[in-house]
């Protein structure tokens, strides 16, 4: 099985990391629109074009099932991506609103994410459709302080007190009862240690292991692995090809930080405007 796996930068690879930790036969294909980001800044027709345009390349280069690790382009263009193609599609809001109802017991979920992702309240949709209520959360600080490679750093951790408790006060005022933390961006992966240790005293009344963080790259990775199957089993590790947009030096130096491996041989693709 090839699997393609698009985002529009850098967070879709903590998603291919754990898909090559999940499912280390297949063989994958990545591409990173990067001479378009950010997709956030866009209307929902552009985000359309440019991921349907994306999604048929990763096709192109034989991808039998997608992934869109980007969550502006799942909450924006899924149904475009999978009208445009004849292969499975999966997103990674719908693959982190699944994993919030299987996790939840109260039925109430916080979502972080960034603000164009929050702007589009897919989050929220999906988790209604599933008996859910979510509380989104903007934290638009939270991808250029990864991408700095500041995880550790005092700054983030200040950041993140401030998004957690406000956050909480949110949750308070709305009376809702959340068990599950959604980390509705594949930058925030990164981020899950330093969450998961601030969560019982950011959020009050949150024991420890009591609120639930979803990543939502390992979630994907588990629900991709469930829907190929027992049969890609049969030979490791497969191979891996990355494609950019723009700027390969980059591509490699940034993205190794996502993959936690180094990057080489990264192509360049023009797929237009």
């Amino acid at each position: 099985m090839k699997v393609g796996v698009f985002d529009s930068g850098f967070g879709g690879l903590t998603v291919l990391r754990a898909l090559m930790e999940q499912i280390p036969a297949a063989d994958y294909v990545y591409l990173g629109d990067t001479a378009r980001l950010p997709y956030g800044a866009k209307s929902r027709a552009t985000v359309a074009r440019y991921a349907v345009s994306s999604a048929r390349f990763l096709v192109e280069q034989g991808a039998e099932f997608l992934v869109i690790a980007c969550n502006t382009a799942s909450a924006l263009a899924l149904d475009a991506i999978r009208d445009a193609v004849p292969v499975p599609v999966l997103g990674v809001v719908e693959t982190g609103a699944n994993a919030a109802k299987a996790n939840s017991a109260t039925r109430d979920v916080l979502v972080m994410a960034t603000a164009a992702t929050v702007e589009s309240h897919a989050y929220a949709a999906a988790c209604a459709e599933r008996g859910l209520r979510a509380l989104e959360k903007a934290c638009p600080l939270l991808v250029p302080l990864v991408e700095e490679g500041w995880i550790e750093h005092p700054v983030t951790a200040e950041v993140l007190r401030i998004y957690l408790s406000e956050l909480a006060e949110q949750a308070q005022a709305g009376g809702l009862q959340a068990d599950t933390l959604v980390l509705g961006c594949t930058h925030y992966p990164l981020l899950r240690a330093q969450i998961e240790r601030m969560v019982p005293g950011a959020l009050p009344g949150s024991a420890s292991g009591s609120l639930r963080v979803i990543d939502s790259a390992e979630v994907t990775a588990e629900q991709v692995r469930q829907k190929l199957g027992p049969g890609n089993g049969g030979r490791s590790p497969g191979t891996t090809r990355f494609f950019a947009t723009d700027s390969v030096r980059k591509f490699q130096a940034l993205g190794s930080r996502f993959l936690e491996r180094t990057i080489t041989g990264v192509e360049l693709v023009d797929l237009g405007g």
